[in-house]
């Protein structure tokens, strides 16, 4: 194990150790989306970058849509997957989604019957240890989303998962042995793209990005162990969020919620009573735009990312002191617009939606190298991962692209699923999961 890799592991062991707020995770868990607190990064086992029969552990079908990522605690994984009274067709190919881009071309899903469904699998083997159906509701929005797009989040005694419909927005609890402990309807959902969101556990809380549109949502948070509101902060979004919040510790407040959203920026909100600490508007108010990548820690600063298909993208670098936010930097080409960015030591990457890489120092944004990925096929909607050595990243044609952590571009293998692919992986113990339209599978050394 090289010094450097040493140093990313103990900074990022340090780091969860200092968020006493977030909910106790070993380091081999993956319980929320991207991981302990939305890194992304997982240096708990190497990753073997070039895929094969002999390093795939196991591949499993999983029934229905949903693009939605694993979560993990201890040898379980769960995931949340909607199965339609009918079969969906998979508009997937590079040209349809480079077709759907061009102005008047925008199209949605028309209103589908889902049921949704739990699933609890054993890490090792992709064997189902069980999965409990829900009741049917009717699903609508963007062809790109789908009626399971949010991921979980777990801890050690229990499993949130979400989804939302136009009437409803549901959230359950239950135990790693599938019994239900609450489930909650909060109301309907607004927004044409329908829902995305996913909860995270943060303590004894549940927290859930509750961004509408028409200035119809808010962020809340409910009791873990009953599901009752411990506190809810009123909303003025025009565009419904997709946006992942995390924990961000600071000297002048302590550790804060800092949630992403095109009206009102960086929000800072205490974990515990709901406060609203600071809040800051950074994006471009004059044109349409969305948060749908979510927030990330970089050392003292907080990176979020904001924008709308054509229109200009920004990715803003914030600071939380005494006096309030302060914006430290801002990149404006190549920002991502889905994927939300990563920070591997000293080192920011942003890989936006048509795969151009750029790599950033984390405390200054200054410009180290861009490049552009060679052999994507078609947009990126998913987010990379990293085992600290190698960043992973899908394409919705079904390629996980790995690029080397290093001062230069260097690109390292391509590895073709098969199936198209609009997911993040997940990472635990030298293990990568990754899920596709049809299929889940697992990839390690055996």
């Amino acid at each position: 194990m090289n010094t450097s890799f040493s140093l990313r592991r103990v900074a990022l062991l340090l780091l969860a150790l200092s968020l006493f707020t977030i909910s106790v995770s070993r380091a081999t868990d993956w319980p929320r989306y991207r991981g302990i607190n939305g890194s992304g990064v997982s240096t708990d086992g190497a990753i073997p970058a070039e895929w094969t029969e002999a390093n795939t552990l196991w591949k499993i079908d999983i029934e229905g849509a949903g693009h939605g990522s694993p979560v993990i605690h201890g040898d379980k994984l769960f995931l949340l997957t909607a199965v339609s009274d009918k079969p969906e067709t998979e508009e997937a190919a590079p040209a349809a989604a480079k077709g759907n881009k061009k102005k008047g071309k925008k199209k949605g899903k028309g209103a589908v019957s889902y049921q949704w469904r739990t699933m609890c699998l054993e890490i090792k083997t992709g064997k189902t240890l069980w999965q409990k159906d829900f009741d049917k509701r009717t699903f609508k929005g963007h062809r790109f989303n789908s009626a399971a797009s949010s991921t979980a989040a777990a801890d050690s005694k229990r499993v949130i998962f979400s989804w939302g419909t136009p009437d409803q927005l549901t959230l359950v609890s239950m135990s790693h042995r599938g019994e239900v402990h609450w489930q909650k309807d909060l109301g309907p959902v607004v927004g044409g793209h329908g829902f995305a969101a996913s909860p995270v556990l943060v303590g004894d809380l549940v927290v859930l990005n509750n961004d509408q549109e028409k200035k119809s949502g808010d962020l809340f948070a409910l009791h873990a162990d009953t599901g009752e509101q411990a506190w809810k902060v009123e909303r003025k979004s025009e565009r419904i969020s997709y946006s992942v919040p995390c924990v961000y510790p600071t000297k002048a407040h302590g550790d804060v919620l800092v949630f992403t959203n095109w009206q009102h920026g960086f929000t800072a909100i205490h974990p515990k009573t709901g406060a609203v600490i600071a809040d800051k508007s950074v994006f471009n108010l004059d044109t349409n735009e969305r948060a749908i990548s979510s927030p990330i820690i970089a050392g003292d600063l907080v990176i979020g990312t904001c924008g709308f298909t054509a229109n200009p993208k920004h990715c803003v670098a914030m600071k939380l002191g005494s006096d309030g936010w302060k914006e430290v930097w801002r990149i404006e080409k190549n920002v991502p617009h889905i994927p939300s960015p990563i920070v591997i030591g000293e080192k920011a990457y942003l890989i936006d939606d048509s795969g151009i890489a750029t790599c950033v120092e984390a405390a200054t944004g200054k410009e180290i190298w861009k490049a552009r990925m060679e052999g994507v096929e078609g947009s990126i909607f998913g987010s990379p991962v990293s085992d600290g050595t190698n960043i992973f990243v899908a394409d919705e044609s079904g390629n996980v692209h790995v690029l080397e952590v290093a001062d230069e571009y260097r690109f390292v293998a391509k590895n073709k699923l098969g199936e198209p692919c609009k997911t993040t992986p997940a990472l635990s113990a030298g293990m990568i999961f990754v899920r596709t339209e049809g299929s889940l599978r697992a990839v390690g050394n055996r």
